[in-house]
């Protein structure tokens, strides 16, 4: 169970919800409404009060390093340290698959300057997913992405799901809402509701 416990920050909050091994939330709001800085802060990227916790321990009793493999957020815009693709994967077979799975076989090979937004968005996933993480805080993972390369990302996502990764997703898009999480919330004015239709 990985439980969300009046989080707040000046700017949101306070924000609980509980969401259980291997289920799909999603959150959606307008722009300016809180998404990410609430990924941020429950991955304690951003000052925040409140707690978090995984299986019941708390994230204060975890090494800040070690909550954030365990805890990956996968921002709308990923950080990239070094000029090739390599320096950011471990070698090694479960990276090769996951870069299949994505349609970048070859991507190792690459420099990051080279790189279009779309292939930052899969790389990205493909990095946080390597270390295997028991939760996913996903920012709109999938926005520059076309079609083929949405299915083949959501493919991956339930594939994680039916491995009991929890994931929390932030989408504008409705209809991938539907398709990926079994409950909906939204947030405004950093304040949480449950939306119980988000494509009526």
């Amino acid at each position: 169970m990985f439980e969300i416990s009046d989080i707040r920050t000046p700017l949101i909050g306070p924000v609980s919800l509980s969401i259980a091994a291997g289920e799909c939330v999603s959150l959606r709001g307008p722009s300016g409404s809180g998404k990410s800085l609430l990924l941020r802060a429950i991955a304690d990227l951003d000052p925040n009060d409140g707690d978090v916790l995984l299986d019941r321990q708390s994230r204060n009793r975890v090494p800040a390093p070690q909550w954030r493999r365990l805890v990956a957020m996968v921002p709308a815009e990923s950080g990239w340290w070094t000029d090739t693709v390599a320096d950011h994967f471990k070698p090694g077979p479960e990276t090769a698959a996951l870069l299949e799975a994505l349609d970048l076989p070859h991507a190792l090979d690459w420099k990051v300057s080279r790189l279009s937004t779309g292939e930052k968005q899969r790389l990205a996933l493909a990095r946080a997913l390597q270390n295997a993480p028991r939760v996913l805080l996903l920012d709109e993972p999938t926005s520059a992405l076309d079609d083929q390369a949405t299915i083949r990302v959501e493919d991956l996502l339930r594939r994680q799901l039916k491995r009991e990764v929890t994931i929390l997703l932030v989408t504008h898009d409705e209809a991938q809402a539907r398709r990926l999480a079994g409950r909906h919330f939204l947030l405004d004015k950093g304040r949480l509701a449950p939306e119980k239709d988000p494509v009526a």
